[in-house]
């Protein structure tokens, strides 16, 4: 007889809750008795249930509770995480702009190249498939595989360049074998190429791939992007670079790729048009190294300015580069011998070096004591070839003051004719009953022709000049200021120190007539080339400043320059079919009988259309040695405009 625990249900109508939980003695009684149709069941208590049932609740609460965090509190953070996965957002590098010299001739293209470029999150592992890629990798490119190791792993950036550049023959091997590499893959890139090299290396700069600085500090660049570093390649950076597009790729969320698209599309940069004549470049560059050459030298600068407008035909630096080589990769080594090269070729001595001038300075010495009235033009200063000044704390002692040879009798415009140090230790430090500018004085003209200031020329590097003074030297050196220092003062010797441009913007100013220019290389951005190219900004003649000295004084100093091609210091041009004022300048230097010397010219005398000021150092002996260089410029500017 079956116990009361249990009871027999026969009907099968209804299914009640309880009825699902059978217990194991249920099924083995089932099978002793060998009633089939019926079901042996245990009451479950309904203590039992309710927990059951709580317990459910618990979770849906806690499911539903979790869900709303996830989408109200992380929703946006999820929502990122989901789309990254889903794809991957790339810049497309834009066309860099062309730079072309004031004749549209192009003077900087962009050439094709290829880098290698591989994902870090790749090779972060360690296996040995990304052993063999490594080893591949090694032998594709001729590089030691612990080199490449390296890189990979000390890599701060997500996307590494492992190679630039790549010719064509590692091209083809790795297009070849690109599924053995799916952690890398070949990106196009361009490189420019300079059309003159040498010639332009100061002028244009390079541009190479950005380091890990220069990405720090810009947006919307990449690790394998390139960017200006020196010249108008650096200045002009914001406007020849252009604005990188984007593109997608877009991934399952297992990363399988599904397909591309293009979100932005990228903007070419815009083009240079220079105020430069290539040919005028080219031709300063050539004349100069063969001066240089000539008389065993091996630095030297000049500067070419238009005197109406500021704009600059010619600027050019000696030893130069070629910059090529960096746009296109260079080596250790070869990098290393640049740099260690103790002529400097990267350093750009048009506008940085920081020289005396020499006789240079007597013009602008002259339109400052005319301009004071402390001397007339035509008050004649006799010149025997020295000067003798008596020391202010011994009678007994006297200092000499010497010219290169006597020139007798001179006024101003002759003594700027012959570059006669006497008349200028004169009227510069005061001799006798004759007043000079003193230092005060002196300052004050080199001062307002800009020798103090950079003249804002749209290059980066450039050297303000500087003019020594009482205080400067009683800071510096803790010692009194002498007349001596006057006198070293008035004749361009001494602390003194200005840069080629900054000379070649004060003759401008007082060839034009008395305006001081801001010198500009670029004359105007254009978008596009050719009949379809528009004007983005023109860049106009711009004032820095208008000398405070009158044109008849301005005057009297053009007439001794042109004296000093007629029969003077710059005789040597008067055989040119065309009118050429000129001063030269030689500057002794801290060895014995070497010395640097300065020609400083405009043409046509009566119009002036260029100025044109060189500069060579380490001449040996007292010699013209700048002068051969401005016959040669100035003859081809003239026969070939």
């Amino acid at each position: 007889m079956i116990s009361n625990k249990y009871k027999i249900k026969e009907s099968f109508g209804n299914l009640e809750t309880h009825e699902v939980f059978l217990d194991t003695l249920a099924h083995q009684k089932e099978e002793e008795l060998g009633i089939s149709e019926k079901k042996f069941e245990v009451k479950i208590k309904e203590k039992i249930i309710y927990s059951i049932f709580g317990l459910f609740l618990v979770l849906v609460a806690g499911l539903f509770g979790k869900t709303l965090y996830l989408q109200t509190i992380e929703g946006r953070q999820l929502y990122a995480v989901s789309e990254s996965n889903k794809g991957t957002i790339t810049l497309i590098r834009p066309e860099r702009g062309i730079i072309y010299d004031r004749n549209l001739q192009k003077l900087v293209v962009n050439a094709p190249a290829y880098d290698l470029l591989c994902d870090k999150k790749h090779f972060l592992a360690s296996s040995g498939d990304l052993e063999k890629e490594i080893a591949l990798m090694s032998s594709i490119l001729g590089q030691p595989a612990q080199d490449l190791q390296a890189h990979l792993t000390d890599s701060a950036q997500p996307k590494v360049l492992l190679a630039e550049n790549i010719s064509q023959e590692t091209l083809l091997v790795l297009e070849a074998r690109a599924a053995e590499l799916p952690g890398c893959k070949v990106q196009k890139n361009t490189v420019r190429s300079y059309a003159l090299g040498e010639s332009f290396s100061h002028v244009l700069g390079y541009g190479s791939k950005i380091n890990k600085d220069e990405l720090a500090g810009v947006q919307n660049y990449t690790v394998s992007d390139y960017i200006g570093k020196t010249g108008l390649e650096k200045f002009y950076e914001a406007v020849l670079r252009g604005t990188p597009g984007q593109h997608e790729v877009i991934k399952t969320a297992t990363g399988v790729q599904k397909g591309d698209q293009v979100l932005v599309q990228p903007v070419a940069g815009n083009n240079l048009v220079l105020n430069i004549d290539a040919g005028l470049q080219q031709k300063t560059y050539e004349a100069l190294e063969k001066s240089i050459k000539n008389i065993g030298s091996k630095k030297g600068a000049a500067v070419a300015l238009d005197p109406r407008t500021g704009a600059v035909l010619a600027l050019v630096s000696y030893p130069a580069y070629d910059n090529n080589i960096f746009s296109q990769g260079i080596s250790q080594a070869d990098f290393n011998a640049l740099i260690n090269n103790p002529n400097q070729p990267f350093f750009d001595r048009a506008i940085a070096a920081q020289y005396p001038t020499g006789s240079t300075i007597k013009p602008f010495l002259a339109s400052g004591a005319l301009q004071e009235k402390i001397i007339s033009p035509t008050k004649i200063i006799n010149d025997p070839g020295f000067l003798l000044v008596q020391s202010q704390n011994d009678p007994d002692v006297q200092y000499r003051f010497g010219g290169v040879t006597p020139h007798g009798d001179v006024d101003m415009r002759a003594a700027l004719a012959v570059s006669s140090n006497i008349y200028f230790y004169t009227i510069g430090g005061g001799y006798g009953d004759q007043k000079g500018l003193g230092p005060s004085g002196i300052k004050k003209y080199l001062d307002m022709y800009g020798w103090e200031q950079k003249t804002g020329i749209d290059l980066p590097g450039e050297f303000s000049g500087f003019v020594p003074s009482p205080d400067w030297k009683k800071q510096k050196k803790n010692e009194s200021w002498w007349d001596g220092d006057t006198y070293n003062l008035s004749i361009g010797q001494s602390d003194l120190q200005v840069t080629p441009l900054q000379v070649a913007t004060a003759y401008a100013a007082i060839a034009n007539g008395g305006t001081l220019y801001k010198p500009q290389i670029v004359k105007k951005v254009i978008n596009g080339s050719g009949a379809d190219a528009s004007v983005v900004q023109e860049f106009k003649p711009e004032v820095a400043s208008r000398l405070a000295i009158d044109q008849a004084n301005l005057q009297v100093v053009r007439e001794g320059m042109r004296d000093g091609v007629k029969y003077g210091s710059s005789v040597m041009l008067n055989s040119l079919p065309f009118d050429v004022a000129g001063k030269t300048g030689t500057v002794e230097t801290n060895k014995a009988g070497i010395f640097n010397t300065w020609s400083s010219n405009f043409a046509p005398y009566e119009n002036p259309e260029i100025v044109f000021v060189a500069t060579i150092e380490g001449v040996q002996g007292l010699r013209a040695a700048s002068l051969p260089v401005a016959n040669e410029v100035l003859y081809w500017y003239f026969m070939n405009k």
